[in-house]
């Protein structure tokens, strides 16, 4: 199988200045095409580290894609490693790119200076692809077998996010024409309510007994759940590495039953709208502890319009006397985190809105405002709609955003639960 390293490179990484979001992209995309990536690296702006360092990924793997390091600035010092890397003897102009960055530029209204033209120039080992989004042209150096023990090629990227996914097309291409690929297949299910460790009980004998050529991800996300994936690699037929995949995952979901939500890649919030659009219903939220987070989520997912109404963000209570209209003794006896109040703001919003579901939450997210018998970490969430209204007390031990996070993810789980059953979906 065909393995791949991805690097970036700038001390901007290391130090946390910026976050690499670029690499998550780049191994999708060689997943895609059945290339496995073994490592992640990053590296700082040395001349020396860079050498080594990428000596030592074209070492271990077949491709190496490089990202950062290729700005017209002074420690913008890839291109010089790369030269020194490749033997270069000589550098070139290339004139695509040269045009490229004559075109950029002069749109932008800025002045061409002999720094933006020196991008053009790229060293004489390697193969040029034309970035059409930037200045910085994308390197393809190419070893032979003899340099590193197998061919080996090095692709140089921009750093800048908007660049360098922009080239990831013309990359794929080049790889797909230049190497044999075998295939890699992921099915991927979907779990909330039960943590990882526990899950990996529950399956263990599954595991186990998983056939060699199949692997097995946990993947926990604060929002989504735990998503389980399985993945066959170096598969040569489709159909049947489906087919295997299915099974052993039919044998998965009746270990795990209702844990699962979903038998896709995918989001408590995607899930609970596909279910309401497919019956033409709607919903509302109103919110205290998550402040708006639930209602984000929602949204977030294209299309949520055909569903949802809107929100009460009801921080205050006077919002949620004077607005979702819940009765004040109900506050002066129980409190705002109570069971009480959060069954009424979950009615009130829905006779608002006139929604056919709504979700509530009212809680203690932290780090103060905690008591002895409400303390900090505890939410109460309700779930209300024409069959009745429906409350979950929950405490959690994080801090104020994690809690908010496990507030609204549980919120859309109870939801989920609520409009699966009653729609029979």
């Amino acid at each position: 199988m065909t393995g791949a390293s991805i690097c970036t490179i700038g001390d901007e990484i290391l130090i946390g200045q910026i976050t690499d979001t670029n690499s998550a992209h780049i191994s999708r995309a060689l997943n895609s095409l059945g290339i496995k990536v073994s490592r992640m690296v990053s590296i700082g702006d040395d001349h020396k580290v860079i050498i080594d360092s990428l000596s030592e990924e074209l070492l271990a793997n077949d491709i190496v894609i490089v990202t950062g390091g290729l700005g017209p600035t002074k420690d913008d010092i890839t291109k010089n490693a790369l030269a020194e890397l490749s033997k270069a003897e000589n550098f070139k102009t290339d004139d695509r790119q040269l045009e490229i960055i004559h075109r950029i530029l002069s749109a932008r209204g800025l002045d061409i200076l002999d720094i933006n033209l020196a991008q053009a120039s790229v060293p004489d080992t390697c193969d040029v692809i034309p970035n059409r989004l930037g200045t910085a042209p994308i390197m393809v150096f190419r070893f032979p077998e003899e340099r590193f023990g197998h061919k080996a090629t090095l692709y140089s990227l921009p750093g800048v996010p908007f660049e360098a996914l922009g080239a990831l097309g013309d990359i794929m291409d080049d790889i797909k024409a230049n190497y044999s690929l075998s295939d890699i297949y992921h099915r991927t299910v979907m779990t909330y309510g039960v943590a990882e460790s526990a899950l990996s009980k529950m399956i263990s004998a599954w595991e186990d007994n998983l056939p060699s050529d199949m692997h097995l991800a946990y993947l926990p996300n604060a929002i989504t759940g735990v998503r389980l994936r399985l993945s066959v690699y170096g598969a040569e037929d489709k159909e049947i590495a489906l087919k295997r995949i299915e099974t052993e995952l039919d044998a998965l979901k009746a270990i795990l039953g209702d844990i699962i939500y979903s038998d896709r890649d995918d989001t408590l919030q995607a899930a609970i709208g596909r279910i309401l659009e497919a019956n033409g219903k709607t919903m509302s939220t109103a919110e205290s502890c998550t402040g708006g987070m639930i209602s984000s989520l929602i949204t977030s997912v294209p299309g949520s319009s055909a569903y949802f109404l809107g929100s009460v963000t009801s921080y205050a209570n006077e919002v949620k006397t004077n607005v979702l209209k819940v009765p004040a003794e109900i506050i002066e006896k129980h409190g705002a985190v109570s069971q009480e109040c959060v069954a009424a703001m979950a009615e009130g919003v829905r006779n608002l809105t006139g929604s056919d579901y709504s979700v509530a939450t009212s809680g203690i997210a932290g780090p103060g405002g905690g008591s002895d018998d409400k303390p900090v970490g505890t939410v109460w969430i309700g779930v209300s709609s024409a069959k009745g209204t429906e409350t979950v007390k929950l405490v959690f031990n994080s801090d104020r955003n994690r809690n908010i996070e496990r507030f609204s993810s549980s919120a859309l789980h109870i939801l989920y639960k609520k409009v699966k059953k009653e729609l029979n979906n």
